[in-house]
């Protein structure tokens, strides 16, 4: 897979907006911080990895180049381990309904929120 012809980043915004040849796809800080690839969040084998919960206001700090074929971004909550080849970043632009879906399906299986000054109780009656 090919680089974007174009990356940039909307610090405001909390995205990364991503230019291919055909077609232009914005990523917020937060899909892309609970979808990182690093180890932390994928796991280290087979499974779902770890959940990622109460990222809803993380931003991008800054993002750098990983050789000619990915890109590295920093997040303001110190999170960096997560190498985001160009396969990778696009399969997060194609399949971005399907992923945040499946995402706040698990958050809320699990009991756990987006906001993390919020917290999921369970009322039993």
């Amino acid at each position: 897979m090919s680089a974007p012809k174009k990356i940039r980043l909307d610090k405001a915004g909390k995205k990364l907006i991503l230019n291919y040849a055909d077609r232009e796809f914005e990523l917020p800080a937060e899909y892309l911080r609970v979808y990182s690839p690093s180890a932390e969040v994928r796991g280290h084998g087979v499974g779902d990895g770890t959940l990622v919960s109460g990222k809803i206001h993380v931003g991008v700090e800054k993002i750098a180049s990983a050789g000619r074929y990915a890109l590295q971004i920093f997040f303001d909550d110190g999170h960096d381990s997560g190498i985001y080849t160009w396969a990778y970043l696009r399969e997060l632009c194609d399949t971005r309904t399907e992923k945040w879906q499946s995402y706040l399906e698990r958050l809320q299986r699990e009991g756990k929120g987006r906001d993390p000054d919020e917290c999921a109780v369970k009322f039993i009656g």
